[in-house]
């Protein structure tokens, strides 16, 4: 039987909950049950969640568990200084420690997160890098494995993250059982840029959405900074300056998520083969496109296209892959 600590604190979260179904289908799915789940808190008792709706729960003292799951918040609320304390030797009394979106910040306050490669919400993964510098933030990574630390992405995806878990212990088959019992995937296809709205640029000046709206019009051909400084009437100068100044990214940066964001959707929704659709979306060939997809989402072409199928998830290779 392995022990679950479900970590609440006063306005998490309760979207953050929905992660526990998954063992709840792995205990249905054995002959027995494998996991039992402890709903902790700094001083137990009942715990208000944002919407309101309260939660019982035991207070978390110095209890080893299997696995250590911190709720996320639909802000970030700064953790009480007992809680960091609390957290700085999680690793060595849990066997697995995780946050769920916004729970990320608990475990950098703690320094958990220090050197490794940790995920949160797309809307404050900047922040989390900003304020963290020694955390390398992966900010399109549905969740991500980095030795004992297990981050997530919004609230939601800590339900691919719990299936993960599941499959970590228990097997492909169970995992597979529990996503189709949650009715998800079983593992999602692509990362955090096809909810979030990275791409969905607002520049306040004409000319620059001019030249944005030609760029996705027009992903195979050449598109420099001088040819998009021509559509814009700009100087390439004065064109690089005012992009960056209104969308906070270089030309550059963002043809290249514009290019990859068609090469996903072709992909997922195509059976061209991979080098006509580097040529396509204005890739020279698959390497470069493999290259953008590496910086992008931290996987290949290939693994982009296979995640939705049910191949099994390699869990030491998710946890150094890219």
């Amino acid at each position: 039987m392995q022990t679950i600590g479900f970590l609440v604190y006063p306005s998490f979260h309760m979207l953050s909950l929905g992660a526990l179904s998954a063992f709840e289908f792995a205990n249905r799915a054995m002959p027995e049950p494998v996991y039992e789940v402890v709903t902790v808190s700094m001083t137990g008792g009942l715990v208000r969640s944002s919407i309101g709706v309260g939660v019982d729960s035991v207070e978390l003292r110095e209890q080893s568990f299997d696995t250590l799951m911190i709720a996320g918040g639909p802000t970030i609320v700064p953790p009480p200084p007992e809680l960091i304390e609390h957290m700085r030797d999680a690793t060595s009394r849990h066997r697995r420690v995780v946050s769920t979106c916004t729970g990320a910040f608990v475990l950098a306050e703690a320094g958990l997160l220090d050197g490794r490669r940790a995920t949160t919400h797309w809307f404050y993964a900047r922040e989390l890098a900003e304020r963290f510098p020694q955390v390398k933030v992966e900010q399109d990574r549905i969740f991500i494995v980095d030795g004992p630390i297990w981050t997530s992405a919004g609230a939601s995806a800590a339900i691919d993250l719990a299936i993960a878990l599941v499959e970590q212990d228990h097997g492909v088959e169970i995992a597979r059982s529990v996503a189709r019992k949650l009715v998800v995937y079983h593992r999602r296809p692509g990362g955090q840029s096809q909810f979030s709205e990275l791409l969905d640029l607002a520049p306040r000046s004409d000319r620059i959405q001019r030249a944005l709206t030609y760029a996705r019009r027009n992903l195979q051909t050449e598109l420099s900074v001088t040819a998009l400084a021509k559509v814009a009437s700009l100087s390439p100068r004065q064109f690089s300056r005012a992009f960056l100044a209104e969308t906070g990214q270089p030309p550059a940066k963002v043809v290249e998520r514009l290019r990859v964001e068609a090469a996903r959707l072709m992909m997922e929704q195509s059976r061209h083969p991979i080098e006509v659709i580097a040529r396509q979306t204005g890739f020279a060939d698959r390497d470069r496109m493999r290259r953008a997809f590496l910086r992008a989402f931290g996987q290949p072409p290939q693994a982009i296209r296979r995640s939705g199928r049910s191949d099994p998830i390699d869990i030491a290779a998710s946890a150094i892959e890219a």
